[in-house]
């Protein structure tokens, strides 16, 4: 006798379906749903084409717009929209079967033959060649055994992807470069740019190409790769997922010697105490270490960290005590605070320049120790490493990196922060890699937020520290949101 389970409403089921067995539906999944997931899928692809739409509309020439400005903005918004069509129709779907208005509905593709993901290439082609592809309900694909594509992790494979990775940041990173040349609150044409980059004679779109836009954009460059990595080895060498610059006192010492300075020489221009502001985070990372380093126990992460926020109260208070004692201090103060890359020329980047090349080749050169640590301080005992040696190493090439982009540039937050953080979602805990990834990342993260603090309250302008806090901290809370932070 066949055994049946009643149904909600008290009606057995029939008897062709046996005790305890779900009811799953076959065939293709309804009309309605597909195409529920295609106004989704849809309305990803459009939404940047709408938002370049009206960011270019917002930039005619009769608003204070220019050729230039058009071109990059609507560029943009035209590849990002390209970008998540290939990769919403082509990467996903072809490995997992879903796209993004698939996985929201619960529909899912696959080959109507084999039963499994059509893979990337077939999925590119899929709008120009629907033979053998089929579209069906979650629970249908699941009961008849679908399985997403494993993700090739061999050495070689990691390796490609990471380089392909380099390279595309690479490409994104000049492309960057171009457009902060290209945007500004003085609208250029392109004939204009290319007069002033290849056969300037000194008009003024030359002056404003040479001597305002080309110095802050290369200064962005080395100042966002410098933030970048310090932001990785901080973290990596405090075991610290939300350590910066802050955290090890740093910018505290560059705020107390820069105030000091404008209070007692009457400094005002950021070449003048440049110097200054490097003193600062270089006495600030001695006094950090020393104090960590008392103990039998030597400078661990936790003590760097505790020493460092002790440093970093303790000069906030006296620099507070001197800004409210004079007026001029305080004006020339919440200027450099703030963090900008404009107003410095390429007299400022000389000067820092050597700094932070020194910094990055030490930070290089410390990658491979950094990967041992992160195992333990007892297996790289076990392993040979000396701990001091390469902890010295590593606050070193943090003080040399950050005491330079924060003389030159004032401090900069949330860089040294959120980057390290997407570096090592795509590279894993790697240091050989996750650093030169974080480097890239840095600098187009800071000449894009440049670039939008040009135009948003043209025609003046709001300082890349500003900019970044206002979309940082959301970018941030989004990322904590959606994956667990990687344990240091």
């Amino acid at each position: 006798m066949t055994m049946t389970k009643p149904l909600g409403n008290g009606h057995p089921r029939g008897p062709s379906e046996t005790y305890g067995r779900r009811i799953v539906p076959r065939g293709p999944a309804p009309v309605r749903m597909r195409v529920l997931a295609g106004f989704f899928d849809a309305g990803v692809f459009l939404l940047p084409l709408l938002v370049g739409w009206y960011i270019v509309q917002s930039l005619r020439d009769d608003n204070g717009g220019g050729e230039a400005d058009r071109a990059v903005f609507g560029g943009t918004a035209i590849a990002i929209a390209v970008g998540l069509l290939v990769w919403n129709l082509g990467f996903r779907e072809g490995a997992t079967g879903r796209t993004s208005g698939k996985g929201w509905v619960g529909l899912v593709t696959r080959d109507a033959e084999t039963k499994q993901p059509i893979g990337v290439r077939r999925a590119l082609r899929r709008p120009f060649d629907r033979s053998g592809i089929e579209v069906v309900r979650e629970s249908t694909a699941r009961d008849e055994g679908f399985e997403e594509l494993a993700r090739d992790n061999s050495v070689g494979a990691t390796r490609r992807r990471r380089l392909i990775g380099l390279a595309v940041l690479t490409v994104l990173l000049a492309l960057v470069m171009l457009a902060s040349i290209a945007v500004g609150a003085r609208p250029l044409t392109f004939a204009e740019i290319f007069h002033a980059i290849f056969s300037s004679d000194g008009t003024q779109t030359d002056i404003i190409v040479r001597t305002l836009r080309a110095p802050r954009t290369i200064l962005g460059l080395v100042v966002g790769i410098a933030l970048g990595i310090a932001g990785a080895l901080i973290q990596g060498h405090t075991r610290n997922p939300l350590a910066d610059a802050g955290l090890l006192g740093l910018n505290a010492g560059a705020a107390f010697f820069v105030v000091m300075a404008i209070y007692l020489f009457g400094f005002t221009a950021p070449s003048q105490y440049l110097w200054f502001a490097f003193a600062g985070s270089f006495v600030a990372s001695i006094v950090v270490f020393g104090l960590s380093s008392i103990g039998n126990g030597g400078a661990s992460p936790l003590s760097l960290a505790l020493a460092g926020a002790a440093v970093a109260f303790f000069l906030q208070a006296m620099t507070n005590a001197v800004i409210i004692l004079d007026q001029t201090s305080l004006d020339a103060y919440r200027f450099w605070v703030v963090g900008s890359v404009s107003g410095r020329g390429f007299d400022v980047l000389w000067q820092v320049l050597p700094f932070l090349i020194l910094g990055l080749v030490i930070a290089l050169a410390s990658t491979p120790g950094l990967n041992v640590l992160s195992l333990g301080e007892d297996v790289a005992k076990a392993l040979g490493t000396n701990i001091a040696f390469s902890r010295t190493l590593g606050i070193v090439a943090i003080t040399l990196l950050t005491g330079a982009a924060t003389a030159a540039c004032g401090p900069i937050a949330f860089i040294g922060l959120v980057v390290p953080h997407v570096a090592r979602a795509i590279t894993g805990p790697d240091y050989r890699w996750l650093v030169p990834y974080a480097g890239l990342l840095g600098a187009v993260m800071l000449i894009t937020a440049d670039i939008i603090g040009r135009v948003v309250v043209r025609p003046g302008e709001l300082q890349v520290g500003i900019i970044l806090a206002l979309f940082g901290a959301p970018f941030f809370i989004a990322l904590v949101r959606r994956r667990k932070l990687a344990s240091l």
